[in-house]
């Protein structure tokens, strides 16, 4: 189910547990890509006031599909250093995946999470807002205290939101193009609890916690009480 016809896997992110409050909603969104919203989906999007719309995408990926929701700000955070199908060919599994991201790209996670906290609305996306979406909303929620069951919860809930045409002809399509490829559905239709699990206790066991990798690459405790109130109502 998505809120604006024509992006997969919009949702609001509002009602999520966080110790003794809840995040807020009509604050932060999440989805795949804008490039499919119709006259209807337009006017569904800018009924929610969105002020900034932030793509984690790459540049051949805005070029094969820009975004279509108007006159928004939009800020571009390519999270990928190189391109989606350079995990298609080195076969990783989705785990190692979000592994290199953390590795490679800290900065731009940072990046991308301080531009929730300057203007709102604000919608985090990707292509199907499945893994860099995904990672950048967990690390956001869990370092604003957010109930780690729930960021997980959330993480895993875009699975079942992506339609089954759309994952059937992915799938034939990359299938094609990459035959012998042994993690090529897990990379492109599924969001497991245990990947973000294993995400949590990785970030835990390094940094101590999802806000300690933040600081780690550069957020101020200041930005991190800020995010907090930005996303969790007490």
């Amino acid at each position: 189910m998505s809120l604006i016809p024509g992006a997969v896997n919009f949702r609001d992110i509002g009602g999520l547990p966080a110790g003794g409050g809840r995040t807020r909603s009509g604050v932060l969104y999440r989805s795949g890509n804008l490039a499919a919203v119709d006259e209807v989906g337009g006017a569904a999007f800018r009924a929610l006031g969105v002020r900034r719309v932030i793509d984690l995408r790459s540049d051949d990926e805005v070029a094969h599909a820009p975004s279509r929701v108007g006159d928004v700000e939009m800020m571009r955070v390519p999270l990928f250093l190189g391109s989606v199908t350079s995990f298609f060919i080195e076969d990783i599994s989705l785990v190692e995946m979000y592994r290199a991201l953390l590795e490679r790209s800290g900065d731009r996670l940072v990046t991308a999470i301080r531009g929730i906290l300057d203007a709102q609305p604000v919608v985090v996306h990707c292509t199907v807002g499945k893994d860099r979406t995904g990672l950048t909303v967990a690390l956001a929620l869990a370092a604003a205290g957010v109930d780690e069951d729930a960021v997980v919860a959330d993480y895993a809930l875009t699975e079942q939101n992506l339609p089954a045409w759309r994952g059937d002809r992915t799938l034939a399509r990359i299938r094609a193009a990459f035959p012998d490829a042994k993690h090529l559905e897990e990379l492109a239709t599924k969001s497991p609890a245990p990947a973000m699990r294993g995400v949590l206790d990785q970030l835990r066991a390094e940094h101590g916690s999802a806000a300690g990798f933040l600081r780690a690459h550069g957020m101020t405790q200041g930005e991190l009480d800020r995010l907090r109130a930005v996303l969790v109502e007490d």
